[in-house]
């Protein structure tokens, strides 16, 4: 099938990119050399997992051999991956369950009312691709132009990249715009072959030059709150702290709450 074509692609790239960020240092191997490739190489990866450097040439190439969870583990034990990286390394190999959402997501009528609830705190309701699927009166103002776009719903990733007024109020905004990439991927990654994430990513991919450069590192992360600094439009920057929570029954459906620190 197409998608699991596309998901054994995606697990080998995932793989190439974190065998290229450790060193030979780290894992206490000699540096032989200059070479024109950073990381490790494919045998002395293989050779610390306890695999056949033939068999991990092959999951790199994307071809259809079946890896258990004690090689899964192993590999991510060696490339030092985090909890999320691991999660992902095991979803993508498919040792979990892959979400379909093929369609954007309906609201019921008593969760879009929620931001408007909200009011005047900012309050939106987004989906797995970013979608904005409510949002109430204070965070349009926050958020300009946050708005549907050839009659597809406004979208905050589409905002953070390819909308100017986003580099204004996003303060640390090269920060923040990874990190909302590293969660992009991370939601991507369940949903291989997806039509939804594929669009969205080739259209940030066209519009953005930083997007362009940075897919390519395959950072991940998870959604969860924080704190940012934002320009409200026509005022002085501010702390604004945020918090993420999920729908009941739809995890990927993220109810996002801003507050000003003052």
């Amino acid at each position: 099938m197409q998608h699991e074509e596309d998901q054994r692609r995606e697990l080998g790239t995932f793989l190439r990119s974190r065998r290229g960020r450790i060193t030979p240092g780290q894992v206490g191997l000699p540096h032989t050399g200059r070479r024109r490739t950073p990381g490790l190489r494919r045998e002395a990866l293989a050779l610390l997992a306890g695999i056949s450097a033939t068999w991990y040439t092959y999951l790199e190439q994307g071809r259809d051999i079946r890896v258990s969870d004690q090689v899964l583990g192993a590999l991510a034990s060696t490339l030092r991956l985090d909890r999320h990286e691991r999660e992902h390394l095991f979803r993508l190999a498919g040792h979990a369950p892959a979400v379909e959402a093929e369609k954007a997501e309906l609201l019921a009528a008593e969760v879009s009312a929620v931001p408007h609830l909200l009011q005047p705190q900012p309050a939106y309701i987004i989906d797995g691709t970013y979608d904005v699927l409510s949002c109430n009166a204070a965070a349009h103002d926050l958020f300009p132009n946050l708005t549907t776009v050839a009659d597809r719903p406004a979208n905050f990733a589409r905002w953070t990249f390819l909308e100017p007024a986003a580099r204004d109020v996003i303060v640390d905004w090269e920060t923040e715009a990874r990190g909302l990439l590293a969660r992009l991927r991370m939601l991507a990654g369940r949903h291989p072959g997806n039509i939804r994430f594929t669009r969205l990513i080739d259209e940030l991919k066209t519009g953005s030059p930083y997007m362009r450069a940075w897919w390519p590192q395959y950072d991940v992360q998870v959604q969860r709150g924080g704190r940012k600094r934002l320009r409200p439009p026509k005022r002085e920057v501010a702390d604004f702290a945020y918090t993420a929570f999920h729908v009941a029954e739809k995890p990927e459906l993220t109810l996002v709450i801003y507050s000003e620190i003052r």
